[in-house]
């Protein structure tokens, strides 16, 4: 058991991982307010939106023109997703994108191949590739994710031993083309799991390599991401992937209208009452989520959106 961390950082995901999956397809100005309004509340990296094959993915499909618009704030990363070549192309050609130099994995096989048109062993054949591309633009490859890392609505719960494997795997793979792990990014891209999972699962990957930075991709899919966020805090997690207002959801996941990501402005509000610091205003992420809830055109799941921060009640009364 680790001492709760004395601060956390949230990785916005919500323009991209919560606006792919909305029915309406926001504007690039209403996209640039969003992002704005956001870094303005002290998020210190925003995944802005992906290049992807837009026929696949319309709502990103004006990704590029988001980033060459982008009023950059100083000290924010303003990162974005690819899943091929061509969409890595895209992001380096922009000039304006904070790259990094992860390899993705999915620990479901009918997962990935829903979601990527490739199975678990051509994923694994196309990594030094992608170290070798990651190399040539000056980038080294130091992190990995793992998808459906907890369980997967196509073929129930992953066994803990399989995600290990697979970072194993990866590790060796990564060695042998002179690369290091330092990263590693856990994903309950459908939401199956508990905190008893999380402590198991990130308690087993810490005993074995204990020199990884772990981080973390909740979905709020079953009403489990704060909690699941808090049991992974008390085994020093200190990196999460969140969305405000809890925007999100995979669209080759299979469970429409379920709740998506884990809210930015619930798990920062957790953090404040126990004492951790995150770095951002929640008032001002309040009105972000609301932004973004008139925006997307209908109510979204965060909780202190809409109940309201303490600070009020704290107050000293006259």
């Amino acid at each position: 058991m680790f001492d709760l961390p004395k601060q956390v950082k949230m990785v916005e995901v919500g323009p991209r991982d919560g606006l792919q999956i909305e029915p309406k397809i926001l504007s690039t100005e209403q996209k640039l307010r969003m992002v704005d309004a956001l870094a303005g509340a002290g998020l210190g990296e925003i995944e802005v939106g992906s290049f992807v094959n837009p026929k696949a993915v319309p709502q990103m499909a004006d990704t590029a023109e988001v980033f060459a618009q982008l009023g950059k704030r100083p000290g924010v990363r303003y990162t974005a997703l690819w899943l091929n070549p061509k969409g890595l192309e895209r992001a380096l050609e922009s000039g304006r994108v904070d790259i990094d130099g992860k390899l993705t994995l999915t620990a479901s096989e009918t997962f990935v191949k829903r979601n990527t048109n490739r199975s678990i062993d051509e994923t694994f054949a196309e990594m030094p590739d992608w170290i070798a591309r990651y190399r040539q633009a000056g980038i080294a490859t130091d992190g990995l994710g793992v998808m459906a890392a907890f369980g997967c609505n196509f073929e129930g719960y992953i066994p803990e031993e399989k995600v290990v494997g697979l970072v194993a795997r990866a590790m060796q793979l990564m060695a042998d083309n002179d690369s290091t792990l330092s990263k590693l990014l856990l994903a309950d891209t459908m939401g199956w799991g508990t905190p008893r999972q999380i402590k198991s699962l990130v308690g087993k990957i810490r005993d074995k390599w204990p020199e990884l930075d772990i981080s973390l991709h909740l979905h709020d899919t079953r009403g489990c991401a704060v909690a699941n966020a808090v049991a992974a805090m008390e085994l020093g997690v200190a990196t999460f992937d969140s969305s405000v207002g809890g925007l999100g959801g995979c669209p080759f996941a299979g469970h429409k209208g379920a709740a998506g990501n884990v809210c930015t402005e619930d798990l920062v509000f957790a953090c404040g009452e126990m004492g951790i610091e995150t770095g951002i205003d929640l008032d001002a992420l309040v009105e972000a989520a609301k932004l973004a809830e008139d925006l997307v055109g209908h109510p979204l799941p965060g909780k202190v959106m809409k109940g309201g921060t303490l600070t009020r009640f704290k107050m000293p009364r006259a």
